[in-house]
């Protein structure tokens, strides 16, 4: 028997690989698949029709018959009862009949030619929901702390009520570790209270199925406590006993309850005796009284252990779980078989159960040992295996499986059929994947035998056999990740041996979604508004959706929430939109999410609940309830107090105390009548204050301190001023506020003058000597005593000036510019006062040179502190000057000493006040200069330095000549022809060389009279001011670099600046500044031509504030002329000019021949009439110097003559040939040829007068109109 079955597995085995189930298109013959049914319970409305389902398919359509209780049910007598057409669906019409008649097992038959297949026992039961019979309950009188169980017991209904207890509001009954509902729904008390008095404990039964509520009669408990109970340990109400014993299908919910009575409550705690829980299938429901576990198992059995446990003691109760099982598939129902003529199959029913369930086999609804024999069919328990099936042996086979728990029936057919392949997938269907995602191609056939398939891409050359293409039983090819050259079109084939079918699908791999920029979290302040980001990238073929969620719900319907393609904004956020947002971008293929959570703050509510405990005479303490922090930890509470009785209606801060804390000792003062508020702060800023506390009044009390701010001056010689800061109301600590004042003299230790003073700020002591020492108390008194002992303050009397000067003063000259005072302090008995400093008053007299005028202007030096010596900055070298030296003290200025004076050395003399360039040669030129305006000393000589400057600036070698002192010219007589020169002229002194003049000429040839470049801006140097300054000997020159500003500077600041302005420029112009520390020249460059500045020195401290400022200076920079080489002077120009002068010759004579054969020339008339006695020849070695300059409007060519003063002098004719021509310079030579200027009108000339025209052509614009052409 053994071997027998071995043998069956085996052949079962084998078969399993030959045969897959199969779907048969309808098209072709096959017998009956039951595709619906009603369930195996079948609960029905008893308002409603009933309607019992039962659908089948089949070739050709089958046909439906039923049984009721095991007989035939015979639908067409039944005048209440029809079949839907097409169906085996019943419909009974209960209007004219009752539901009850209709109760019972129903089972469904579907047949056709090719089999018979049944449905499942259908029991078909009304729902029932019956009244609550009417019953009188008497009210329920406890004493506190026993326990209780109000029972509710409510009737039996199909299915089972749900239960719960309500009041006469309907409104559920609190429940608690103390009061709970069981299982049955009765209603347990561990202990009563006297709260749990009430007349309304109603227990209400809902029925699901035909949603009606029933109600049992109200309850009525009063608890008494007339007699204390005494508190006892925990014992179980249910379950009874120590152990009990539950048993639960597999599959189902297990659910176990332990109540226990006690006082105090106990606590309920399960475990399992032998082994864990099932931690993610276990739930605790009702306070831990109820132990539940969902979809059990057999390995949910075992011994279960609930305790309950108090102070008193604990007590365990153990259920013990069996697990039983109604019969279930191991490797699911059998599937049906398609077979070709003479294959072989297997049909398995293989299932389970506790306990072990039987198995049964029919055909066509027919137990199979009462079915016609077939040699091809062998039944082996739970298979029937079919060898070399014949045409026409198909059928439906039904498999029982039952025990005590319950029954599986499943139908499988054979059918056997001889059919070519077929491909039921639709031909050029697309599939889009996601690249690297799995990707499956359908290829569902069909075809008996089975057909085998084989997948190609593109051109068929070779099938897809391995990696990465994997081909599955049911033909479905499967890319494991697919990437984008999987793109592409396939080929399925399916064939056996009656024939071949070949199907083409495409396949497109697309780029996924993704979120590139996902939304973040956000923290605002609630009012204002946030967005959240969400940028996407995806496949451009795909059509995406963009969807946001909050809180996984829909977003709320609120315009405030505005949806953008690539984001989400909420404008004006209130606590309601805090949350989790999420967004969603969804394509046909694929979709992407990502979230952010919303926090949304604000500034906190205020406390509430303020309370005054613990009151003592100089304390409270003060508790409140925080508010609300709106997601914001609250950082700390600021209390503050009104005193209403001295200051009403402000508040003020008393203390801070954390966050965590919401109570706070308080220490008051006495005399006060306080009201308390409180402030709550977080990260958004502080709440709105409190409601304030009630008043708590302190008594009065002497003054805990005295007046401040205790000083001692006078106002007049003879008088003491004693004044202070007097005390608040708040700290005065009761009524009748006042001070004693009392004083002595420091040197006497006199005994103690005491006044008494009204509440006031001040107290003058009269009859006083001067400036003497007192020392001072004040004292705060009130109508309940005297203040602390008061500290000894110092003051002094008052003042008077002081009456002796400082003595043995005397000046040390340090250099040229600074000298140095010294004195002997003024004794302090003799000043009268406070020692302020000393001031030194000083002029100059007048310079030691001859002539000089005296200069009586004094300057004030002030040396604050006890100074014996200080600095005189700023003199003027080679000067005499008088001084004297004062004391002050707070009274003023005391007697000054005896005048003396003093003699300042030599200083470095000034530049040159001029330099002028007078008989200009080629190779030659004379310099004249004047004196220093400042010479500062006896003159020594001057030292000239000059030197070429080429085309691009650069500088020659420098020649030097020393000059005599009684010397105010110079010829230079070697100078190199038409090459720019500058000059440098400087004097000196025994000190040294002063800051030099700088001029720039050429030297070439002039016409009339002899002219120097434009000359160099000079200034002379300012004298220095009378005020103290550090700076002295300011002076400027200007040069083709820019203005050299050159100074003395004495002073003991780092920090020293060239400050300069445009003159008249906007007020909103800044000064610029150069930085020119341990310098005593710069040169300001960048200046514009034309334009004067103002220029002055200053030195700033360490805070960059000025604190000396020299005397402004006017700079003024000339429009130098341009430094390129006259080409009027180079001797290739000449000898081009000579030649366009002998063409235009000749072209005059022609000419004058003409007009002489037609006339006399009326200009010529003119000319001889109007003869300019300055316009005449001029030797050709007649040289001069010129202005360089870029105008060539005013360069005279080599050769030229003009005028001495430059212009071509007219008479009142305006026909002179001069008025003929565009310049106003053209001359003809002695040899007759004419030479004017190159280009140019005249400047003279007058702009109407350009405009006129003459009786004949003029040779002057021919000659021109030629030279513009050149």
């Amino acid at each position: 028997m053994e071997r027998r079955r071995m043998e069956a597995a085996l052949l079962v085995l084998f078969l399993g690989h030959l045969v897959t189930a199969l779907e048969v298109p309808l098209d072709l013959p096959q017998p009956p698949t039951i595709t619906h049914q009603s369930p195996k319970d079948y609960i029905i409305d008893p308002r409603e029709n009933i309607i019992i389902h039962c659908e089948a398919k089949g070739k050709p359509h089958p046909s439906f018959s039923w049984t009721r209780n095991g007989t035939h049910f015979d639908v067409d007598n039944d005048p209440n009862v029809s079949m839907k057409a097409h169906s085996g669906t019943l419909v009974v019409d209960i209007s004219r009949e009752k539901v009850e008649n209709y109760e019972g097992v129903y089972q469904c038959t579907a047949r056709n030619k090719h089999g018979t297949a049944v449905s499942n026992n259908i029991v078909v039961r009304q729902s029932r929901s019956p009244l609550w019979s009417k019953e009188k309950i008497k009210p329920i009188v406890v004493q506190e702390g026993v326990s209780l169980v109000l029972p509710c017991r409510p009737p039996a209904g199909l299915p089972p009520p749900i239960i719960f207890w309500m009041d006469n509001n309907f409104q559920r009954l609190p429940q608690s570790r103390r009061v709970s509902q069981s299982l049955n729904g009765d209603l347990y008390f561990s202990n009563v209270r006297r709260e749990d008095s009430r007349s309304d404990y109603i227990c209400y039964a809902r029925f699901p199925h035909t949603q009606t509520i029933q109600q049992k009669q109200p309850i009525n408990v009063r608890v008494l406590n007339q007699a204390p109970v005494d508190e006892r340990r925990p014992t179980f109400l249910i379950p009874s006993g120590s152990s009990s014993s539950k048993m639960v299908l597999r599959g189902h919910v297990l659910e176990m309850e332990c109540i226990a009575e006690g006082l105090p409550t106990p606590e309920i705690s399960w475990t399992k005796v032998s082994g864990d829980l099932p931690a993610r299938r276990t739930s605790f429901l009702h306070y831990n009284k109820t132990l539940r576990i969902v979809n059990v198992s057999e390995s949910d059995a075992g011994d279960y252990r609930c305790t309950a446990k108090n102070q008193l003691g604990a007590v365990h109760h153990t259920i013990h779980v069996s697990v039983k099982a109604a019969p279930y598939w191991i490797s699911g129902p059998p599937r049906n078989l398609v077979l070709a003529p003479r294959e072989n199959g297997v049909l398995t029913c293989r299932a389970s159960g506790t306990p072990k369930p039987s198995i049964t086999w029919s055909m066509n609804g027919i137990p199979i040992e009462n079915s016609p024999k077939d040699v091809s069919r062998k039944v082996e328990d739970d298979t029937i295996i079919f060898t070399e099936v014949q045409t026409g042996s198909s059928a439906v086979y039904q498999c029982n499986i039952s025990n005590d728990y319950g029954y599986l029936l499943s139908n499988a057919f054979v059918n056997v059929l001889s059919e070519p392949p077929r491909v039921l997938t639709p031909a050029n269907k697309v599939y889009q994947v996601i690249k690297n995602h799995q990707a499956l191609i359908d290829c569902a056939s069909f075809g008996s035998p089975i057909p085998k398939i084989t997948w190609f891409k593109g051109s068929r050359s070779i099938s897809l056999d391995g990696d990465p293409y994997i081909t599955h039983d049911n033909g479905t090819l499967e890319i494991h990740v697919a990437q984008a050259q999987n793109s592409g079109k396939y080929t399925c084939v399916a064939r056996n041996s009656l024939g071949i079918y070949e199907n083409h699908v495409h396949l497109e791999v697309k780029e996924p979604t993704r979120i590139l920029k996902q939304p973040e979290y956000k923290v605002v302040q609630r009012g204002r508004s946030v967005v959240f980001e969400c940028k996407v990238k995806h496949d451009p073929s795909l059509i995406p959706t963009m969807t946001w969620l909050k809180d996984d719900g829909e977003l709320p319907d609120d315009e405030r929430l505005i949806v953008d393609s690539d984001s989400l904004t909420i404008t004006e956020v209130t606590e309601n939109d805090a949350g989790v947002y999420t967004c969603i971008m969804n394509t046909t293929l694929d979709h992407d999410s990502a979230s952010a959570e919303l926090t949304v703050v604000e500034r906190p509510d205020p406390p509430t609940d303020l309370e005054l405990t613990d009151q003592k005479k100089r304390s409270v303490q003060l508790t409140w309830t925080p508010g609300d922090e709106h997601n914001s930890l609250i950082q700390k509470f600021l209390i503050q107090y009104e005193d209403s009785l001295h200051h009403r209606g402000h508040w003020h801060n008393l203390t801070e105390v954390p966050g965590t804390r919401t109570t706070a000792h308080l220490k008051l003062s006495p005399y006060v009548h306080y009201t308390f508020r409180v402030l709550a702060l977080n990260a958004m800023g502080f709440s709105r204050p409190s409601f304030p506390s009630r008043m708590y009044k302190t008594d009065p009390a002497a003054p805990d301190e005295n007046p401040t701010g205790v000083e001692g001056f006078g106002t007049e010689h003879n008088n003491l001023v004693i004044s202070w800061k007097p005390l608040s109301g708040f700290q005065a600590n009761g009524p009748g506020l006042h001070y004693k004042v009392m004083w002595r003299q420091k040197a006497l230790d006199s005994e103690w003058t005491t006044v008494t003073v009204a509440n006031n700020s001040k107290f003058v002591v009269l009859g006083t000597p001067t400036f003497v020492p007192y020392e001072l108390k004040v004292q705060a008194v009130n109508n309940h005593g005297d203040g602390p002992e008061p500290k000894i303050a110092e003051g002094y009397s008052g003042e008077d000036l002081p009456i002796a000067a400082p003595e043995n003063v005397q000046a040390i000259i340090v250099n040229s510019t600074l000298a140095e005072v010294h004195w002997d302090p003024v004794p302090l008995h003799l000043i009268r006062g406070h020692l302020k400093g000393y001031k030194v008053y000083y002029w100059r007299k007048h310079s030691l040179h001859k002539h000089n005028p005296d200069h009586m202007e004094k300057d004030i030096l002030t040396f604050s502190g006890n100074h014996t010596r200080g600095m005189l900055p700023g003199l003027h070298p080679f000067s005499l000057y008088s001084f004297n030296v004062r004391v002050y003290n707070g009274k003023g200025e005391g007697p000054p000493s005896p005048t003396q004076q003093f003699k300042m050395p030599e200083g470095v003399p000034g530049p040159p006040s001029s330099l002028l360039v007078s008989n200009p040669n080629l190779d030659s030129l004379t310099l004249e200069w004047g004196p220093p305006h400042d010479r500062n000393g006896h003159i020594t000589g001057y030292t000239l330095k000059y030197q070429p400057v080429n085309n691009s600036n650069e500088l020659g070698p420098v020649e030097e000549v020393a000059l005599a002192a009684n010397e105010t010219s110079i010829t230079l007589p070697t100078l190199k022809y038409s090459t720019r020169y500058k000059f440098y002229l400087n004097a000196k002194t025994v000190t040294g060389p002063g800051p030099a003049i700088t001029q720039e000429v050429v030297p070439i040839m002039d016409e009339g009279n002899t002219q120097t470049s434009h000359p160099i801006a000079w200034s002379p140097p300012r004298r220095p001011p009378h005020k103290a300054s550090p700076f002295g000997n300011v002076s400027y020159a200007v040069g083709e670099d820019g203005a050299l500003i050159s100074w003395e500077y004495w002073g003991p600041e780092k920090n020293v600046y060239v400050e300069y302005i445009v003159k008249n420029s906007e007020g909103e112009e800044e000064w610029q500044k150069e930085l020119v520390n341990g310098s005593q020249n710069f040169m300001l460059k960048g200046l514009k031509e034309g334009l004067s500045y103002r220029v002055r020195l200053v030195a700033k401290g360490h805070q960059d504030q000025p604190l000396h400022c020299s005397e402004e200076l006017l700079v003024t920079v000339p429009a130098v002329a341009s430094r390129q080489v006259d080409i009027a002077t180079q001797g290739w120009f000449i000898g081009l000019m000579c030649a366009i002068a002998l063409l235009i010759l000749i072209l005059l004579i022609i000419c004058f021949i003409q007009r002489n054969k037609g006339g006399k020339y009326p200009v010529k008339e003119k000319e001889d009439a109007h003869t300019d006695p300055e316009f005449q020849p001029m030797k050709d070695d007649d040289c001069t110097f010129v202005e360089y300059s870029d105008n060539e409007d005013h360069k005279p060519l080599k050769g030229s003559r003009t005028p001495s003063n430059g212009t071509v002098k007219r008479d009142d004719s305006d026909d002179s040939l001069v008025d003929y021509g565009e310049g106003g310079d053209g001359q003809f030579n002695e040899d007759g040829s004419f030479i004017g200027q190159y280009s140019g009108k005249s400047a003279s000339r007058d702009t109407a007068e350009g405009h006129e025209s003459s009786e004949a052509p003029s040779p002057i614009n021919a000659m021109n109109s030629l030279n513009s052409f050149v």
